[in-house]
C-alpha cells in the first residue's frame, strides 16, 4: 500500500474517533444537572423560535394574498379611470351644462367698527302668471341605441340621433310657445303660423304636442331628406313619436 494511501486511512479513522469523542462528551453533559437544565431551556427557546417562524410564514403568505388583491384593484381602478377620463372628453353635446356658483362673505373684509348695514326686504312682487310646460321628447340612452337593429340605424351614431331630437324639441317649443301667445301681441307673420297650426290639429292630435314638416324646415336648420326620415324611423321604433296622417299631412306626434 502507497504511503499516501495509508495517510488517508489514519485521517479518516482518526475524524471518525474524533466524532464519536465528541457524541460521548455530548452525552456525558446532559447526564450533569446544570447543564441538563440549560440544554432544556435551549429547547424551549428553539420551539418558541419554531412557533414564530411559523407565524411569520403565514404572514408572508397573508400579505402576498394582499399584495396580490391591491395589484388586481389598481388595475380595475386603472380601467375605470381611463373609461371616465373617456366620458369626460366625450360628453354629448345635448346634455345640459350645469353651472355652480358661490356667494358668500369674506370675514376678513368686514370692518368691526363699522355697523351693519340691515338691507329691507324687497316689496313682494306679484307671482307671475303659472307658464303651461311644453312636453319635449326624451334623448335616446346608450341601451336603447344599442337595441337598434344595425339594418335600421345603418351608419348613424348615437350623437346624430339625439342631435336630431333636440332639434326636433327646438321645433316643438317654438310652435307651442307661438300657440300660449296672446293673439294681441302676433305680429303679421307669427300670426299666419297660428292659423297654421289650428288648421293642421285634428280629432287624434287633441290634447297632443305635434308637429309636420313645415315646422322642421321653419325653427331648424335640418335637412328634411333621406337621413332625416330614417332616423324618424328609429324614433318610432323607440317609442318617441308616433305618426296620424290626414289632409295631405303627416303629423309626428311626441309619445
Amino acid at each position: 500500500m502507497a504511503s499516501s494511501d495509508l495517510e488517508q486511512l489514519c485521517s479518516h479513522i482518526n475524524e471518525k474517533i474524533g466524532h464519536i469523542k465528541k457524541t460521548l462528551s455530548l452525552r456525558n453533559c446532559g447526564q450533569e444537572p446544570t447543564l441538563k437544565t440549560m440544554l432544556n431551556k435551549i429547547g424551549d427557546e428553539i420551539i418558541v423560535v419554531n412557533e414564530l417562524l411559523n407565524k411569520l410564514e403565514l404572514e408572508i403568505q397573508f400579505q402576498e394574498q394582499t399584495n396580490s388583491s391591491l395589484k388586481e384593484l389598481y388595475e380595475s381602478l386603472e380601467e375605470d379611470y381611463k373609461d371616465v377620463e373617456h366620458l369626460k372628453e366625450n360628453i354629448p353635446p345635448h346634455l345640459p351644462q350645469v353651472t355652480v356658483t358661490k356667494n358668500f362673505v369674506n370675514v376678513a373684509d368686514v370692518d368691526p367698527e363699522e355697523p351693519v348695514k340691515v338691507e329691507e326686504p324687497a316689496p313682494t312682487k306679484k307671482p307671475p302668471k303659472e307658464q303651461r310646460t311644453i312636453k319635449e321628447m326624451l334623448f335616446i340612452t346608450s341601451d336603447e341605441f344599442n337595441g337598434i337593429p344595425a339594418y335600421m340605424k345603418s351608419r348613424l351614431t348615437y350623437c346624430q340621433i339625439n342631435d336630431v331630437i333636440k332639434e326636433i324639441n327646438k321645433a316643438v317649443v317654438s310652435k307651442y310657445k307661438i300657440l300660449h301667445q296672446p293673439k294681441k301681441s302676433m305680429n303679421s307673420v307669427t300670426r299666419n303660423l297660428y292659423h297654421r297650426f289650428i288648421d293642421e290639429e285634428t280629432k287624434d292630435t287633441k290634447g297632443h304636442y305635434f308637429i309636420v314638416e313645415a315646422d322642421i324646415k321653419e325653427f331648424t336648420a335640418l335637412k328634411v331628406d333621406k337621413r332625416f326620415h330614417v332616423i324618424l324611423n328609429i324614433l318610432r321604433h323607440c317609442r318617441r313619436l308616433s305618426e296620424v296622417r290626414g289632409g295631405g299631412l303627416t303629423r309626428y306626434v311626441i309619445t
